[in-house]
């Protein structure tokens, strides 16, 4: 498996339905707006922050994460001024991005080889697990913003606007004009990047798989070599189609109600997931 750092910008967009799609400038910065159902928000999370082996011994303390609130003073790792930094602060603003709603941001500073002082603020987007900002975050906000996470995850580092949504709140109801306009459901991602053994799964929609892929979303399948080998996106474990690990998508919501946790291992189902859609 191969993981590769492609220059993402660092950046996560959620618009409002019914006005434009803000676009990203070429420095990060970044426009927000909620939704007023579910989301649709513009993904190019670099692998290489999603890389477990990355953050965990060189980036960023994922347990700090886990047992602490969102504070500045509980992890270094996000004011390291080299690589690791960079890794550390990518996550984190993802994260924050996925838990926090809005309204909610995550501020602190860091400072550079050169001694230039960088002040950073998060804004919070979906509100899948807000109460992060003050408090430990539990099992559910793990798998929800583990999951979120791994949905933004983008092969090639670029933004496509995709569509997010969930089982349960706040991205369980989605307005049907979202369901009209990104009706090419991808596939489903789950897991959990703060367990004693961290995993994230994916599965695919068969019938979408040329669409996600000319969409330049290759990680729910795979991305397709010169050779037509697959190579999965970092520590994303594609564990096949998701008709055959989950149950059929719900209509009205346009997501998977639940999926198997561990394919071929537990046949515990999990409803702690996101599903992806395209136009």
């Amino acid at each position: 498996m191969r993981v590769l750092g492609r220059g993402a910008q660092l950046v996560v967009l959620a618009a409002a339905l019914g006005g434009c799609i803000a676009d990203v400038g070429p420095e990060g910065e970044e426009a927000v707006g909620e939704a007023e159902s579910a989301f649709i928000k513009n993904n190019a999370l670099n692998l290489n922050a999603l890389n477990l082996n990355a953050l965990n011994l060189n980036a960023l303390n994922l347990n700090a994460l886990n047992l602490n609130a969102l504070d500045p003073s509980s992890f270094s790792a996000i004011r390291d001024p080299g690589a690791n930094g960079d890794l550390a602060r990518e996550f984190v603003k993802y994260a924050v991005s996925c838990a926090l709603e809005a309204g909610q941001t995550f501020a602190f500073a860091w400072t550079d080889a050169q001694g230039v002082e960088h002040p950073e603020s998060y804004p919070g987007v979906l509100g899948l697990a807000p109460y992060w900002h003050s408090g430990p975050l539990d099992l559910t906000g793990q798998r929800m913003v583990s999951a979120c996470l791994a949905g933004l995850t983008n092969y090639y580092g670029t933004h496509v606007t995709i569509s997010m949504r969930a089982p349960e709140a706040p991205l369980k109801v989605v307005d049907p004009a979202e369901l009209t306009n990104y009706p090419n459901i991808e596939g489903a991602f789950w897991g959990n990047l703060w367990g004693d053994s961290p995993y994230i799964h994916a599965c695919y929609n068969a019938e979408t798989i040329a669409n996600s892929r000319a969409h330049s979303r290759d990680c729910a399948a795979g991305h397709l070599n010169p050779d037509n080998s697959v190579e999965e996106c970092g520590i994303i474990d594609i564990v096949g189609p998701c008709s055959d690990v989950c149950e059929p998508v719900n209509d009205e919501t346009g997501a998977y109600p639940s999926c198997i946790v561990h394919p071929g291992q537990d046949p515990t189902m999990t409803e702690h997931i996101i599903t992806t859609a395209l136009p």
